[in-house]
């Protein structure tokens, strides 16, 4: 428990896991099947006047909800985590040994199992990476206390675009492969790095600092600090897409059509990317909250979305391969276009929930085995 007769489980944070998965899906079917999929979510991977067709970009923007919300999620069920370990007397090595282990694992997966479908005679360093790497750097950070770690995590999402151009003006323009795994990310032959640590880092910590309001926050609260936040996070989107300067990583508003004041830099995410995505999700969740204390019963019509969110890894782990088995069976790989890309997104999911409800139940039966770890 995170506190004493609450639940470390919470709803509505499986909830929104749950639907990012499902958005998650969409895009990686779009790199399978969908001839015209964009993929212009940086300055390196955009060249300015390109067309960007409504239909593909908002298919492609919409999915950009899942690596924000996953990460910051990770670090506010780290923070919970770690509270219900030291409620029950776990000594705090036990439990940096355990961070240690998971986020090993999870930066190996990147390279061993997801780069082989994703980018074959590749490695892709991506959000698997992000993720573990950051719970590593949690274990000495966590001690700092949440109002340091939401700080350092706000001063590193208003200061990344500053800080990486000192990077950059340092090695002339190359960044080296510390300066890319760090921050900056890039190409070094075979090895693309898609995801800079710091600045998921950051969103990690941020996740840690709800997660630790989170344990003894009543619901209402948390609710009203999330819309506000959320409502916060808009504005300064508005604000810094508005400006068209500092904030948005030098991909900028071309017009002020609807798709260039959505089309922000992912790689390396842009203080426009990360406000307006954590923006929606906080709404999301401050929605989550309240549908869970408001409409008990609807946990019941939610529970899909539950049963992904509470296997989100282990789904990962197998629908990118499951996409590509289907696409190479098919014969249909980057051919098709958006309605083969829903389709399939729906058929993986469809196949994947009942494997994930019996990994759900395999896994809480046995709390300390192995499947603690995915």
């Amino acid at each position: 428990m995170a506190t004493k007769g609450r639940s470390l489980r919470l709803p509505a944070l499986d909830w929104l896991r749950g639907l990012v998965m499902i958005l998650m899906t969409v895009d990686h079917a779009s790199g399978t099947f969908n001839a015209g999929r964009l993929m212009t979510d940086s300055l390196a991977l955009y060249q300015p006047g390109t067309a960007l067709p409504a239909s593909q970009f908002l298919t492609r923007w919409m999915t950009h909800l899942c690596a924000p919300t996953f990460v910051f999620l990770a670090g506010a069920a780290l923070a919970l985590s770690v509270e219900k370990r030291q409620a029950a007397g776990e000594p705090r090595g036990v439990t940096d040994r355990f961070i240690l282990a998971r986020g090993l694992l999870i930066m190996a997966l990147d390279p061993l199992w997801m780069s082989p479908v994703f980018t074959p005679g590749q490695v892709l360093l991506q959000v698997l990476y992000a993720i573990g790497g950051s719970l590593l750097v949690m274990i000495p950070l966590r001690r700092l206390g949440s109002a340091w770690l939401l700080g350092i995590g706000l001063a590193l999402v208003f200061g990344g675009e500053a800080l990486t151009g000192l990077v950059l003006l340092a090695t002339g323009g190359d960044p080296t492969l510390p300066a890319a795994l760090l921050l900056t990310g890039g190409r070094f032959g075979p090895v693309i790095i898609a995801y800079p640590l710091l600045p998921w880092l950051a969103i990690m910590m941020l996740g840690w600092a709800f997660g630790s309001y989170l344990r003894t926050a009543p619901r209402v609260a948390a609710e009203r600090r999330l819309l506000a936040a959320g409502l916060a996070a808009l504005a300064l989107f508005v604000v810094v897409r508005g400006l068209n300067g500092y904030g948005n990583m030098r991909l900028l508003r071309e017009d002020g059509s609807l798709v260039q004041w959505l089309h922000v830099s992912k790689y390396p995410p842009s203080l426009s990317f990360t406000a307006l995505e954590l923006g929606l999700a906080a709404l999301l969740l401050a929605t989550s909250f309240r549908v869970a204390r408001l409409a008990p019963g609807a946990a019941r019509t939610l529970t899909p979305l539950a049963v992904l969110g509470q296997t989100a890894l282990f789904f990962y782990l197998l629908h990118v391969h499951v996409l590509t088995l289907g696409a190479h069976l098919l014969g249909a790989a980057h051919r098709g276009g958006l309605a083969a890309t829903y389709a399939a997104s729906l058929v993986v999911v469809v196949l994947l929930y009942p494997l994930c409800a019996w990994y759900r139940d395999y896994k809480q039966a046995r709390p300390n085995g192995w499947p603690r770890y995915v």
